[in-house]
């Protein structure tokens, strides 16, 4: 039996979800107020619980390829952002879009979609330094009608051909330290062409970081609670384990490990851009009865 020495549990402030996400689940629970169903093109947010509690208000996901099939009804866009074949196909389908696409993500939207248009006199290559196949991403390259290059890392920087100009935009939820990197990378290796960079990481994500270092060094133990599907919650989880190396990921109560304990003395619990604070909130409830003993 494990004799727990835990004596302090905190949860870090700045965790929980950003405001584009807040606003997105406004949208959705005040319809939902008026009406006992929506639709909502794809997870409303990376994370199972969230989902859940949603889905059982009548928030319904559904596919890009479910979406493409329908007619007369009401759709929400999440925060992430779509690409324009979504508002063509609504329009022309009778489908009403309740558009809660982050103010963030609308103007970097806007901002590629200028450049493509004005870049293709010049043959300019746009480049967005974001996670392929992410929701948000495809959004973005939706305004270049597909041609932006999506990169992940250095690594990918072999795709460009460097004998023509080069515009590089970034997903929003990426983070600083690594959009540096590529930068100067991509610097050294385009020397005799036009590069343009420009660092549109949402500030609201980007401060986290400094944040969760300060808070992460602070425990024996870090909990990093996020859904799975979450890139900003693999990025942030990423920083804490680089300052704390005793740091372990969880979705869900049922993925906690009693044997994490053993001698543990304080744990902090944090997470990402989409993970609501009520699971936060649970995690450590879930802790401090583990503690007492209610929970074996």
């Amino acid at each position: 039996m494990i004799r727990y020495f835990l004596m302090k549990i905190e949860i870090d402030k700045g965790s929980g979800f950003c405001f584009g996400v807040v606003e997105a689940i406004r949208r959705a629970e005040e319809r939902l107020g008026q009406d006992s169903h929506l639709f909502c093109l794809g997870d409303i947010v990376h994370n199972n619980s969230e989902v859940e509690r949603l889905s059982k208000k009548g928030l319904e996901t559904i596919s890009h390829e479910q979406f493409f099939s329908m007619r007369d009804t009401t759709v929400l866009l999440r925060a992430h952002g779509e690409p324009p074949e979504i508002y063509a196909y609504a329009e022309a389908n009778n489908i009403k879009l309740i558009d809660a696409t982050c103010p963030v993500v609308l103007k970097l939207q806007k901002r590629i979609l200028k450049s493509y248009e004005s870049g293709t006199k010049d043959d300019t290559q746009l480049v967005i330094y974001g996670k392929k196949g992410h929701a948000e991403v495809n959004g973005l390259v939706g305004q270049t009608k597909g041609s932006a290059l999506v990169v992940e890392g250095i690594e990918d920087l072999r795709q460009l051909d460097y004998s023509r100009p080069i515009v590089l935009y970034s997903q929003t939820t990426k983070g600083l330290e690594g959009l540096h990197h590529l930068s100067e990378e991509l610097k050294s290796k385009a020397s005799e062409v036009s590069i343009k960079i420009h660092d549109t990481i949402c500030r609201q994500v980007a401060n986290r970081i400094p944040g969760i270092k300060k808070f992460a060094v602070r425990f024996d133990l870090i909990l990093f609670v996020s859904g799975k599907k979450s890139s900003n919650g693999k990025m942030l989880f990423d920083i804490c384990s680089a300052v704390n190396p005793n740091s372990k990921f969880i979705s869900e109560l049922n993925e906690i490990e009693s044997e994490w304990f053993h001698n543990i003395e304080s744990v902090g619990i944090c997470g990402a851009t989409s993970t609501p604070k009520h699971l936060l909130e649970e995690v450590a409830s879930y802790l401090q009865q583990m503690v007492s003993g209610e929970i074996v």
